[in-house]
């Protein structure tokens, strides 16, 4: 179980709060220094896949490969300026949440406030649908018409997933707004795709349209899709927490129900420490610069077991919540299931 056992995590409720709030101001230094070592590599590169088109397409592709992964850095950036961690200043979080949500083509406001609704409601079976990825339970899924069948399978295939949803969710969606968002959050989008259409022209002009839309929209695919999957195996892992809202604990679904992703260490620093997720749910005002910090402060978050980038890949199995037995099944489970009905 990639969790502590539930009495205790009630019982540690204050010390846990005790731990976190040590690590919930930012720091003017971490956050510069990773400004740095972030938009600075990412420029330089860019710069170098200009040079590299007039030579040859097979410099381009590692260079662009590279720059996906600091753009997925650059995301978490984006991400803690939304949550209000990266900088004390509020005005320095909207000003480089808006220029990291241009580079990663995410309007700042808008998904800020998508994202808030996903921490408030992440484990909960009642309030599904609100910044997550869809799942059904086994019920849900056998009660389900033949189409909506095929649409829950033909979203959970990981071409579609990894593939297809990441350049879709980018590049298409991220550029209308949710008919329920506020007024300044819709306003964010209509922003962010003016900022976005003056990089496209600017940069269209200096490489010329066709090579730079080839680039971008590859690096910004291969970075959705490095985003995607992390988001995925954060949530949907053996183990993972799901209740309904009368049962639903805060404490416990972010402990239980948000994983420790222990990666590779350049792939730690390319993924700004967001594997250390249960600490993230906790506390959205923790710093990724801050969150492997806590993790180590206190003996309780060694109790949670972490999941690596080999075992991770089960998850790919996990189609569906077994709200009987409370775990992720995959679709094989189903025969049983209709067995049993019958």
């Amino acid at each position: 179980m990639n969790s502590i056992d539930t009495a205790d995590s009630a019982a540690s409720a204050p010390r846990w709060k005790a731990v976190v709030s040590r690590f919930q101001r930012p720091s003017r230094g971490k956050a510069t220094w990773q400004l740095l070592n972030t938009l600075g590599p990412y420029a330089a590169l860019w710069y170098a896949i200009y040079r590299s088109i007039a030579v040859s397409y097979w410099i381009t592709l590692p260079l662009a490969v590279l720059s996906a992964a600091f753009l997925v850095r650059i995301f978490i950036i984006f991400h803690d300026c939304g949550h209000g961690s990266f900088c004390a200043s509020r005005s320095a979080n909207r000003i480089i949440g808006f220029i990291t949500g241009m580079l990663t083509l995410t309007p700042y406001y808008h998904w800020r406030w998508q994202h808030a609704l996903h921490h408030g409601t992440s484990g909960d079976l009642d309030r599904r649908g609100l910044g997550d990825i869809w799942i059904l339970t086994v019920q849900e899924y056998l009660d389900s018409s033949r189409w909506r069948r095929f649409a829950y399978r033909l979203a959970r295939n990981p071409l579609v997933l990894f593939v297809i949803a990441p350049f879709y969710v980018f590049v298409i969606h991220n550029r209308f707004p949710s008919a329920a968002a506020p007024g300044r959050e819709r306003r964010s989008v209509r922003w962010t795709n003016l900022a976005i259409t003056a990089m496209v022209c600017a940069m269209g002009l200096l490489m010329g349209f066709k090579a730079y839309l080839v680039v971008q929209l590859g690096v910004s695919t291969l970075a959705g899709a490095a985003g995607i999957w992390l988001f995925y195996v954060q949530h949907q892992f053996e183990g993972a927490y799901w209740e309904r809202r009368d049962q639903w604990n805060y404490a416990e679904a972010a402990l239980q129900g948000s994983s420790f992703y222990k990666l590779p260490r350049v792939l730690q620093w390319f993924s700004g420490n967001i594997g250390f997720h249960h600490i993230h749910h906790l506390s959205p005002f923790i710093a990724n610069y801050h969150l492997q910090e806590c993790h180590d402060a206190d003996a309780l978050f060694a109790q949670i077991k972490p999941i690596t980038l080999v075992s991770s890949l089960k998850s790919l199995a996990f189609r569906l919540w077994d709200e009987q037995h409370k775990k992720l099944v995959g679709f094989r489970a189903l025969a049983s299931c209709r067995v049993g009905r019958a």
